[in-house]
């Protein structure tokens, strides 16, 4: 019984929630090898064999996977499938975006997001938003798994020795191809793997308050920015900064929640922070529910009072 996990790299380094994924990957027993696609990924493909726990890195390397499109990962993961008995993916837009194609082509059933191993062939992932756990069994010869990375914590990133073995990279597709890229650039924590995070809601009642109100506290906090869906929905926020059931799953350190009501669909994307605190001031908020520290007030004076006081 091996186990292969599909690196998230950028050709030079490794992402964090392949580490998380390759903890999932252990927690089935037996040997976790890593799968490392790209292009001149050599550093990428090193820095996997450190990681603790891996017994062993396939690095394939060519210009078609440069790009990490997602029909020709599939078919470098197709290329070795038969070799495993599980395969596993973090449960992000690229995972999400290569899985549900290697399982079609293995003509097996998809296990996503799943939190936790309970055996080899049983795991448990949300439903409902978060409000109950299903417990899944497959029978299938291989499984095809995508791992919510919230629920597992990160393999070291060293201590590892593992060897690296070079596979022929898969052939172009020819059913897409890559045009370009445009990378958002920010000085601020990338919202996934952020140990401080804090979020506004509709409640701030334009991009302008929100700027004025959130980046502050972020600054002093040294916290990436988030956002509830309504704040993102009305503009207030950019897309890429929503958390929740359609957003961004997090699990950081501290969550600080500033006029966010606490919808179902955005508690299912934090209610597993260490830490959560709110700040709103209608009583009655759900938020208040899950938080472990909340504030009952203006988040208009109460957030630059914290400011201050920090």
């Amino acid at each position: 019984m091996t186990s292969l996990v599909i690196a998230e790299h950028d050709n030079a380094s490794i992402k964090g929630a392949t580490l998380n994924t390759i903890t999932a990957a252990a927690a089935i027993g037996a040997d976790v090898h890593v799968l490392v696609a790209g292009h001149n990924a050599g550093a990428a493909a090193a820095a996997a064999a450190h990681i603790a726990g891996v017994s062993k890195v396939i690095h394939a390397d060519g210009a078609t996977l440069e790009a990490g499109l997602a029909e020709n990962v599939a078919a470098q993961v197709l290329a070795i499938a038969s070799n495993y008995t599980h395969i596993l993916f973090p449960a992000t837009a690229s995972g999400k975006n290569v899985a549900p194609r290697v399982a079609a082509k293995l003509d097996v059933g998809q296990i996503s997001d799943i939190t936790q191993v309970d055996s080899p062939d049983t795991f448990e992932r949300p439903i409902y938003a978060g409000n109950a756990i299903a417990t899944v069994q497959s029978r299938d010869a291989i499984k095809v798994i995508t791992v919510r990375t919230t629920g597992f914590d990160a393999a070291a990133a060293t201590g590892g020795t593992a060897p690296v073995e070079t596979v022929v990279a898969a052939t172009d597709s020819g059913k897409s191809s890559f045009v370009g890229r445009e990378v958002t650039k920010n000085d601020r924590p990338e919202l996934t793997a952020a140990k401080i995070i804090v979020s506004g809601g509709r409640a701030l009642g334009s991009s302008e308050k929100f700027n004025e109100v959130m980046i502050p506290l972020a600054d002093k906090l040294g916290a990436a920015i988030g956002a509830s869906r309504a704040a993102v929905d009305a503009g207030y926020a950019a897309n890429d900064l929503q958390v929740g059931q359609t957003g961004k799953i997090v699990a950081p350190q501290l969550y600080v929640a500033c006029g966010i009501s606490g919808a179902i669909q955005h508690l299912a994307g934090m209610k597993d922070s260490k830490v959560i605190v709110a700040i709103n001031k209608d009583p009655e908020a759900p938020i208040f529910s899950v938080a472990d520290f909340g504030l009952e007030a203006d988040l208009f004076v109460a957030v630059p009072e914290l400011v201050a006081a920090l």
